[in-house]
């Protein structure tokens, strides 16, 4: 597995910037701004708007630009790296829900946090596309038949100096997965709806070191697939490409 965290010790900034997001001042939430209508989260609608994403031009998106193109100034010099995670979304009887790891709290560098199942792009890797599944089928036991991939979003770049390809696809319920135990420590879907309303976005700010970060959350109470309920808060670059994927469905 080739994980974006883990591969090196990031600068002290890295480490201190933000600690603990639950912490950090909520600023504002986005209750003003409209929910992405039911009849755009369909299978069908997100077939036909996500077709043609894959064009590298820049036509692929139309005339729609991305809110968030990374998590700002960056702390780590040097060229960016590839990477890609798979933005899966898993289609039940009632409405999709978007499948997401939560990270083992042993880790050195973002131990238990909210994130897709993705990583950096290895040599053999084809493309974005064949990284996502790559990673998914390594963290998660995620096979590929059981994937219908439909599109990306731009790409997306964090402090660390990786560039992230978000890779979209629809994921058969009924598949079965198995956790990478040194790395996820849980599975759990949220409702795509409650993740494209931003009511449920709220916007924090922290100052470190002279250095001012915003970030977006979308803390989400629910049962985990072992159906015990719980907090999990969802945040930092995981929020903002929900935040960029909100963005082109209302566009």
């Amino acid at each position: 597995m080739s994980s974006m965290n883990d591969e090196s010790p990031p600068p002290p900034a890295v480490r201190g910037l933000v600690r603990d997001p639950t912490a950090v001042p909520v600023v504002g939430v986005d209750a003003h701004l409209p929910a992405v209508p039911p009849a755009r989260l369909t299978p069908a609608a997100l077939r036909d708007r996500f077709a043609g994403t894959f064009d590298e031009s820049p036509r692929a998106f139309g005339h729609w630009q991305p809110e968030t193109r990374g998590d700002g100034q960056r702390l780590v010099n040097g060229p960016l790296r590839a990477a890609a995670v798979l933005v899966p979304l898993v289609v039940h009887d009632d409405a999709l829900r978007v499948l997401l790891t939560r990270r083992t709290a042993h880790l050195q560098h973002h131990g238990g946090q909210i994130s897709f199942p993705g990583g950096r792009q290895d040599p053999t890797d084809a493309d974005a596309v064949a990284t996502a599944l790559r990673e998914a089928r390594e963290e998660i036991g995620l096979p590929e038949a059981a994937v219908e991939v439909i599109g990306r979003l731009p790409t997306y770049t964090t402090v660390t100096a990786y560039e992230v390809t978000p890779v979209v696809a629809l994921v058969a319920p009924q598949a079965e997965l198995e956790m990478h135990a040194f790395e996820v420590a849980e599975i759990f879907e949220v409702p795509l709806a409650f993740l494209m309303d931003p009511a449920h976005h709220r916007r924090h700010a922290v100052t470190w070191e002279g250095l001012e970060r915003q970030f977006l959350s979308m803390p989400w109470t629910g049962p985990g697939l072992d159906g015990v309920s719980r907090e999990y808060f969802i945040w930092g670059a995981t929020a903002a490409m929900l935040r960029n994927l909100y963005g082109f469905l209302r566009a």
